[in-house]
């Protein structure tokens, strides 16, 4: 097995890792959150610290779903304007992409880490609960490291090279054909 299909793989082990953490995020805030509403109808008074709680989850959720949105594909996308250029000019603006993709990978591990080791301050959820910021600030520099991992996909994180034709064929589950 070559080195890269070894990083593809991790990456998308990681991807999947990131996909359960996600789900387990919104589910944590859900059920903190419907935990506070549940004590509000029973008990007529509120619980302070479910809601504070809960929007911790938030920048979990936020940053490491996009690693997601771009290891599927989701991101923002200029393919029409791209795929008008002529073929050259195409691959070129990919590379500048994935370059530009790195770059900006790079500034959220360069700019996060020191962001997460500066981050001293304590979150005070409640008089018992305190979270340290370090929880949230973590996520900036992660968020850079998948994304980097996420690169070793190339050209296959851009639309600009796919068929159209068989991407709606294997949408409509038909089996995938030349459409040349």
């Amino acid at each position: 097995m070559s080195l890269l299909s070894a990083a593809r793989q991790v990456s998308d082990g990681v991807n999947r890792v990131a996909i359960v953490l996600c789900v387990g995020c919104v589910l944590a805030m859900l059920a903190i959150s419907f935990t506070g509403f549940l004590y509000t109808l029973f008990t007529g008074d509120a619980l302070s610290w479910t809601y504070s709680l809960a929007r911790l989850f938030l920048p979990w959720i936020g940053l490491i779903s996009t690693t997601i949105a771009l290891r599927s594909g989701e991101h923002v996308a200029m393919t029409l304007l791209v795929r008008l250029l002529p073929a050259p000019l195409v691959k070129l603006a990919a590379i500048a992409t994935l370059l530009v993709m790195a770059g900006f990978a790079l500034l959220l591990i360069w700019y996060g880490w020191g962001f997460f080791l500066n981050a001293s301050q304590v979150y005070m959820v409640s008089d018992n609960i305190q979270i340290s910021r370090h929880w949230t600030a973590i996520t900036v520099p992660l968020t850079g490291a998948i994304f980097l991992l996420h690169l070793v996909h190339g050209y296959d994180l851009l639309e600009h090279f796919d068929n159209e034709n068989a991407l709606i064929d294997e949408a409509l589950g038909e089996p995938r054909e030349s459409h040349s």
